[in-house]
């Protein structure tokens, strides 16, 4: 039954399109069973080798036989095996993207060859022929053949036939990030190919998502920096490629600027001044081009950052000479695909002179287990947990039921930072309020648990797995920060830090158990 009740909270956000499409794609799936429907995988094509359409270089994921995705390696050994599941359907997922046809080192006829090899399995293949997959590999097929000036029909045929499926399996069931995948692969398959249904479909998705995905301030919705980072990238390579390539003369490409002056500028201001991102919603290290690799290749195309200040994606930057701090006071986004939300309201980061101390949990799996639904709950981020309840109801591994909202932001320039949100009013008739006010030398967090009962109120601090962390009395010392709680039990506990995915990190988290009102001071 809860579960029951789960699902109807969830469904009931979704997008009247992501019904549709996943009720019309499931029953055009069955009935195409039936008939015994077989999509063709190689169809006679014409491609235009690109002008120069070099970006940024992949990491070093392939050395020999050997695949390293998601800090997990498997050594083929001989013959590969596209439908590999020994560590999980993203890591599979990765192994079809072919992304590792950007590293630097990897040579013209070992990347034909494993294109070759894909191409003779195809028929054989699962997961790897599903619409986002296809998407991601064909930019990467793309960009490999067009660098090595490699032009072989039976590649190409295939690739054609690829996009083929794509286009009658676009991602409207999905949207989001996948949706915008899809926009810009079609984009690469149009001008490779020349074809204009591709081009007419991305030009449709691009522009459309680019105007629901990028908020006001700059921020992609689904808010994670680290998918930001991704589309971003992406953002950039279309711009690329539609310069480089004078086919299309119109205006996607003033659209494409727009967006990505305004998406950098978003990006520098998350941002710590190491280069690192907060490991907010679903972001982790190792997976997206750095910021630093990003504003080259801005530069490079001539894009320049729009100033703008932090606002419509919720997040704030409070930055001195020695400090800096995000801070999230938004809403979960966006509510029709808020898979990569976690339930974090409040959450907040610290560095101190350009160190990690307080931090988010992190991420490190996308697989569907208690490590998952640990991460995501609000337990594992730097906020306040009711009654061991999470603030929005995270579960199945991409899923969200009921959610916290903000009801009241204020907030003065440099002073102070203050928000509600309604996260356990229908569960518990409580509100949570907190208070950020900062100044040169200090931070003065204050929660207030709005109710008439009194209810169990546990606030986090995620310490990094550098920091030395002890508590005295009402003091918490964090190598030469003195933070002091008032209103408060404290218990130091151990946590595991996940920096990047399937990497845990032993560090210690500090509970403060209260009731009513509690304050945090940190001394800086």
């Amino acid at each position: 039954m809860d579960k029951l009740f789960k699902l109807f909270h969830t469904i009931r956000y979704l997008k009247m399109i992501q019904i549709y499409y996943r009720l019309y794609y499931l029953f055009r799936r069955k009935l195409r069973q039936l008939r015994g429907h077989v999509y063709p995988v190689s169809i006679p094509s014409n491609s235009t080798l690109l002008l120069s359409n070099s970006s940024l270089f992949s990491s070093d994921v392939l050395k020999e036989s050997k695949f390293t995705f998601l800090n997990i390696s498997h050594d083929f050994d001989g013959k590969i095996d596209w439908n590999y599941m020994g560590h999980g359907k993203l890591w599979t997922y990765n192994l079809t993207y072919f992304d590792f046809l950007n590293q630097k080192d990897i040579s013209k006829e070992r990347g034909h060859a494993l294109i070759d090899d894909f191409v003779k399995e195809i028929r054989l293949i699962n997961d790897g022929m599903e619409p986002y997959p296809i998407s991601l590999r064909g930019i990467n097929w793309i960009k490999f053949l067009n660098r090595h000036k490699i032009k072989e029909q039976k590649v190409d045929d295939s690739l054609y036939a690829q996009y083929k499926i794509l286009m009658d399996n676009i991602e409207y069931h999905l949207l989001g990030n996948h949706l915008l995948e899809n926009g810009f692969s079609l984009l690469y398959g149009a001008y490779y190919f020349k074809e204009e249904s591709f081009y007419t479909k991305a030009k449709i998705i691009i522009t459309a998502e680019l105007s629901e995905q990028i908020l006001e301030d700059g921020a992609h919705f689904e808010l994670s920096p680290m998918y930001h980072q991704i589309m971003f990238f992406r953002v950039l390579d279309s711009i690329h490629l539609i310069k480089e390539n004078h086919w299309k003369d119109d205006e996607l490409l003033v659209v494409l600027k727009e967006k990505a002056s305004l998406m950098l500028a978003w990006l520098n201001n998350m941002t710590f001044k190491d280069g690192q991102i907060p490991l907010f919603n679903d972001s982790a290290n190792g997976i997206a081009p750095t910021t630093h690799e990003l504003n080259e290749y801005a530069k490079d195309l001539q894009v320049k950052e729009e100033p703008t200040k932090l606002s419509s994606s919720g997040y704030r930057t409070v930055k001195s000479g020695l400090y800096e701090m995000m801070i999230d006071v938004g809403n979960i986004g966006p509510d029709y695909i808020p898979g990569h939300a976690h339930s974090d309201t409040f959450n907040f980061e610290l560095y101190y002179r350009g160190r990690p101390i307080i931090v988010d949990t992190g991420l490190s799996t996308y697989e569907k287990n208690k490590r998952r639904t640990l991460e995501r709950s609000t337990a594992s981020h730097n906020t306040v947990e009711l009654a061991d309840l999470d603030q929005s109801e995270v579960w199945g591994g991409f899923r969200v039921a009921r959610r916290a909202y903000i009801t009241k932001l204020s907030e003065d320039e440099n002073k102070r930072i203050e928000a509600i949100h309604n996260g356990y009013e229908k569960r518990l008739d409580v509100l949570h309020q907190r208070r950020f006010m900062y100044d040169t030398h200090q931070i003065i967090i204050t929660d207030f648990i709005i109710t008439d009962e009194i209810v169990p109120a546990i606030a986090r601090l995620h310490f990094h797995p550098d920091a030395q962390v002890e508590i005295e009395g009402d003091l918490i010392r964090c190598d030469d920060i003195v933070i002091k709680v008032t209103n408060a039990a404290l218990e130091i506990k151990q946590y595991q830090y996940a920096p990047r995915f399937n990497t845990l990190e032993d560090a210690k988290v500090v509970e403060m158990t209260f009731s009513e009102q509690m304050e945090i001071e940190i001394r800086l």
